[in-house]
């Protein structure tokens, strides 16, 4: 089965790149592309996206907030937030908004590639140390209505411990290891409580960690 992809991008010479990279592989599907966030609002209305690769700074309608509009109308589309800088001032509001990662332009085309199958899997794409980075940096800053949200009563002991795991940018294998588990136990434990926090995939999870103070950024 295939996975549909929307490029947007204000820029046609990136859109065209990604295209080329893209159309190379056979599971894949671009369904569009749009050159800033109200004409991508727009294509999603009319076809089915699976991943939604989204430019941060564009016109008329950034990426952020056409990230947060475009999971309100389609809560099943994954997006993939492209950025030229390695720690870019947008990256952890598009991470709240609900991107389930990021990636910079440069990054090699293989490295795109497996991007967008890991977050088209329904997983996020927290591993590379950047991403961690970003969310520690910008969590240890202030934020209004600290403290641990009611819903984090409802996590087992074992839940919590995977969720610690999963804030630190751990893969499921990884959790497995550490904690002498297997795959699927892992899996299922984040499946439980993502469902029991109502957050849609890993990044939420992890911002939530973070905010709520169970994981200390720099730790």
């Amino acid at each position: 089965m295939s996975i549909r992809v929307l490029l947007v991008d204000d820029q046609e010479l990136v859109r065209a790149g990604f295209r080329m990279i893209l159309d190379a592989e056979p599971d894949f599907d671009i369904v569009g592309e749009a050159a800033d966030g109200l004409e991508a609002l727009e294509l999603a209305d009319r076809h089915t996206i699976d991943v939604a690769l989204m430019d941060i700074r564009m016109p008329n309608l950034d990426g952020i907030e056409a990230t947060r509009r475009l999971l309100e109308r389609s809560p099943q589309t994954r997006v993939l937030m492209l950025t030229t800088f390695d720690l870019n001032e947008y990256v952890y509001e598009a991470l709240r908004a609900g991107a389930s990662g990021f990636m910079l332009k440069d990054a090699p085309p293989e490295q795109l590639v497996e991007a967008i199958r890991i977050v088209a899997d329904g997983d996020a794409l927290l591993a590379p140390a950047i991403t961690r980075r970003v969310i520690e940096e910008y969590v240890s800053r202030p934020l209004a209505g600290d403290g641990h949200p009611p819903a984090l009563e409802e996590l087992t002991a074992r839940e919590l411990e995977v969720l610690r795991l999963v804030a630190r940018g751990l893969s499921n294998g990884e959790i497995a290891e550490q904690l002498f588990l297997g795959e699927t136990t892992v899996k299922t434990h984040v499946a439980h409580l993502l469902q029991k926090l109502r957050l849609r995939d890993r990044v939420q999870a992890v911002v939530l960690a973070y905010e709520s103070g169970l994981v200390q950024p720099g730790r």
